[in-house]
């Protein structure tokens, strides 16, 4: 898996309008029925003036995953779960990126790299 943790703090904000959001600060953007979900930097969305409840750390597992993969999300989410870490993952089309609590950050990389040497078995 090889996991790659990107240094910042990042937040998940909903919001109805995209004019004032630099679209290339954003890292993702998914269209629901109440808005437009964004994860950009918390510093940004700080000086946006942007809600959000969620501070998190952003983790790339760096191994280049298929989209149609079965048990590959269920392996590393149950090792954090086991581990009473939460994690919001991002399946994008070359890696899965994974938001978990900033304040679980040097535990959940102790985690994925323990099972990215150890396999999922």
């Amino acid at each position: 898996m090889k996991p790659v943790h990107h240094v910042g703090e990042f937040v998940f904000c909903s919001v109805v309008d995209l004019a004032s959001i630099p679209l290339n600060n954003i890292i993702l953007m998914f269209k629901e029925d109440e808005g437009y979900t964004i994860i950009l930097e918390k510093e940004l969305a700080d000086n946006l003036g942007l809600h959000y409840s969620y501070v998190a750390s952003r983790n790339t597992l760096t191994v280049h995953s298929s989209l149609d993969a079965v048990g590959f999300t269920a392996a590393f989410s149950k090792v954090l779960s086991d581990n009473n870490i939460s994690c919001n993952v991002v399946a994008a089309f070359y890696h899965d990126h994974l938001f978990v609590n900033k304040k679980d950050i040097d535990k959940a990389m102790t985690v994925l790299n323990k099972l990215s040497v150890n396999g999922a078995g």
